[in-house]
Order: C-alpha cells, then sequence, then structure tokens
C-alpha cells in the first residue's frame, strides 16, 4: 500500500463521521450527507496521488464534499425550504454548538440513533454512515441478508424524511434514550474488529476496537452511573487484553491455546474493576455486564485448566434469562460441555440448527463437540461448513488445520 493510499484509508477512519455529520446538519439530509462525502473521497483516490496529501486532509475533505453537496442540491428540480435555506448561507453558517457530546463521531452515532427510529434500524443506519463498517459485515453481525440490510437502511431514511426527523446535536436529556442503541453500535464496531470478515483484512482490525473503546470510554465519562455503559467497557477491555495472543502466524488461537503471559495485564486489571465496581452496587445486572462477568471468569485463570467452568454456566443461565437468543445459548452449550460433556452439549446445539443454520460459529461449535465424540467423518463435514461460512482469514487457518487433522 502506498502513502498515499495509506493517508486515504487513515482520512475515510478518521474523518468520514466528522465530514457526514457536518454535511446532514447542513443540509438535513442524510442521502445528500453521504452521497457527497463518498464522492469527496472518491475525489481524494484520484487527486491525491498526483497532487500530494493535503496539509489538512480533514479541511478538504469537508470543503469538497461541501461543494459536492451544493452542486446536487443545485441539480434537483425541486428543494425543500430547508435545502434551500442551506445552499444560500452555507458558508455563513454558525456551527452548530456541540452540546452534551463533544467528539464528532460519537456525536454522529448519538444523533442517528433517533428514538424515532427502531433499535435495529437505527443500529443499521449508524453502522453505515459511521465508515467503519460496510454492508456485508453489517449483513453478518445481524445474521441476515444483504438485500434485507439495505432494505432496513433505506427505509429508515426514508421514515426520517417522512417524520422530519431533526437531524440536531442531542442534549444530555437525550442521552439515556439513545444509549441502548448506541451500545449496539459499539459492540458490533468492536466485534467487527475483534474478528474481522472483511475481504483483504487484517483477521484482527486493531483500529476499530480501539476506536470502539475510545468512543465506550467516552460514554462512560458521559453516563458513569450507568451498569450498560461501563460492562461493555469492562467487556471490551477484558476481550482486547487478549489480543496479543488471538493469533500466530496467521492462525488464530482457541482461547485454551493461548499464551496468558501474552495477555495486557493492565487491561485485565482495569477490567475486572469495573465489574467489581457494578457487583458492589447490589443493582441487577444487564446483558453487557453479564458477558463482562464471564470475561472476567476467563480471564482470572492462570491457566485454561482452572477455568471456573460451574461459575460461567451460572452466568450463561443469567444472561439466558436476559436474552434468551440461540446465540447466547449456543454460547452456554460450550460451558455445558466442559462439565456435562460433549454428548450433553451437542444435543442442546443439535436444537439450534433451525435458527443458526447459516450462522459459522454454530458449525465450529458442532464440529470440536464431534471431534471430541470421535465421530471425525461428521466432525469432518462441520468443520467444511464452518469453513464455507467464516470470512476471517485466521479463523479458516485454523479450522483448515484441525479438519484436516482429522485425516
Amino acid at each position: 500500500m502506498s502513502d498515499v493510499d495509506e493517508a486515504v484509508t487513515r482520512a475515510h477512519h478518521t474523518e468520514w463521521a466528522r465530514v457526514v455529520a457536518t454535511l446532514t446538519r447542513r443540509f438535513g439530509d442524510l442521502d445528500i450527507a453521504e452521497e457527497a462525502a463518498a464522492e469527496a473521497f472518491a475525489t481524494a483516490v484520484e487527486r491525491w496521488p498526483a497532487d500530494g496529501v493535503p496539509p489538512h486532509p480533514g479541511a478538504w475533505l469537508t470543503t469538497t464534499a461541501t461543494r459536492k453537496a451544493i452542486d446536487r442540491v443545485r441539480r434537483e428540480n425541486k428543494r425543500d425550504d430547508k435545502q434551500k435555506a442551506a445552499l444560500a448561507g452555507h458558508d455563513a453558517d454558525p456551527p452548530e454548538p456541540p452540546g452534551a457530546v463533544d467528539d464528532d463521531r460519537l456525536r454522529l452515532v448519538f444523533t442517528c440513533c433517533h428514538p424515532a427510529l427502531a433499535v435495529p434500524a437505527r443500529v443499521a443506519l449508524t453502522l453505515r454512515l459511521l465508515g467503519g463498517l460496510t454492508v456485508p459485515e453489517i449483513a453478518r453481525a445481524f445474521l441476515v441478508r444483504e438485500t434485507a440490510l439495505e432494505q432496513r437502511i433505506t427505509r429508515a431514511k426514508a421514515k426520517i424524511k417522512a417524520a422530519r426527523v431533526p437531524y440536531r446535536v442531542p442534549s444530555a436529556e437525550d442521552l439515556p434514550v439513545r444509549v441502548p442503541a448506541v451500545l449496539v453500535v459499539l459492540y458490533l464496531v468492536f466485534n467487527e474488529g475483534y474478528l474481522a470478515t472483511g475481504p483483504g483484512t487484517d483477521p484482527v482490525r486493531h483500529d476499530l476496537t480501539a476506536e470502539a473503546i475510545r468512543l465506550t470510554r467516552l460514554v462512560h465519562a458521559l453516563l458513569p452511573d450507568d451498569g450498560e455503559v461501563t460492562g461493555l467497557l469492562a467487556l471490551m477491555l477484558l476481550i482486547e487484553a487478549r489480543r496479543p495472543a488471538r493469533v500466530s502466524a496467521g492462525e488464530l488461537v482457541a482461547l485454551d491455546e493461548q499464551d496468558r503471559g501474552a495477555w495486557d495485564a493492565e487491561l485485565i486489571a482495569e477490567g475486572h474493576r469495573l465489574v467489581r465496581e457494578r457487583l458492589a452496587t447490589g443493582v441487577a445486572p444487564g446483558r453487557y455486564q453479564v458477558l463482562a462477568a464471564i470475561n472476567a471468569v476467563h480471564t482470572s485463570a492462570r491457566d485454561a485448566r482452572d477455568t471456573d467452568w460451574a461459575q460461567i454456566l451460572a452466568l450463561y443461565d443469567q444472561l439466558l434469562r436476559l436474552d434468551p437468543s440461540p446465540i447466547v445459548a449456543l454460547n452456554r452449550a460450550v460451558a455445558v460441555a466442559e462439565l456435562d460433556g460433549p454428548e450433553v452439549a451437542l444435543a442442546a446445539v443439535d436444537r439450534l440448527e433451525d435458527e443458526l443454520a447459516g450462522y459459522h460459529a454454530y458449525h465450529v461449535t458442532r464440529a470440536d463437540l464431534l471431534r471430541r465424540l470421535g465421530r471425525g467423518e461428521q466432525a469432518r463435514a462441520a468443520y467444511g461448513k464452518a469453513i464455507e461460512l467464516a470470512g476471517n482469514t485466521a479463523e479458516i487457518a485454523h479450522l483448515t488445520r484441525r479438519r484436516d487433522q482429522l485425516g
């Protein structure tokens, strides 16, 4: 990758959200903002190799995108009053005050997570506008087809237009009602970084995990008493702590095979502290707090053989009451296998086939259980299906080796 390509990629990660947020506030139209931003980045790809990277790439992109947006508004035969006003006074408009959220990217997340939209629509739309995830990546996160995800985003934009939902910076009073959707967005961004599924990307995208943690820290600073915000931050830190040991020679390393001495002790200590703080409140935990507690148990064991599986199973039982989803049931089955054996766990996993047949982790779990039961031919078939569905290059390498070891 050339220096210019790296500059464009870096600018996309750092400036996309700010450019889209600026244009959305100015023109009041998501489509105009997103398309103008995309055109500006396309122009950068064309011009920067010849002209050189500008001293202030963010300002260059904002200026270029604004001009693209104005050109589009001028081309339209019918313009609403808001667009006309934006066109007439685009240079004279004073910048909107940041409100309760100072960070540009986080402000866009809160702005897009408007309560007028259903939570799935808010999350899908926000992930798309953040620019960090593509439609295929978001579709995999939701376990839906790409066409269905595209329709969800289109409907969300249409509802915004029809209902004239204002795109304004949320006040402090607006934050709590928007937090659940914001946390889902940040969690999905982190997950995509933790196990990247995009073609041609690194198996672990530290840029996404680091950005998700940074934004979650900002939310925690805004809402320090929100248990789920604290829980999500703890969860991210405890997972991120294991990143140095997750990939070796291009292959994913399973949790029980990782070098625990390579884990980040500072992140683990911080994550454990946050979990203890929430436990000390005596308030019933939410989903992210229970997930953080599960990861706290894992990271407390110096050796995989020392893992307290009984406590993990109890936490999954608690999580299943909060979130009775097939994915939680699948993860619970892993703990069941350690306590009651792979045959009992396999029976629980097989009951999830109708709901998770298209989910690669279902076939991974099933393949590992079949391998432990000595059912090699069935295990090979399950590994093959998992490889077919997996999008992460390091995980594919790991699964391929496991399959080939069966002979």
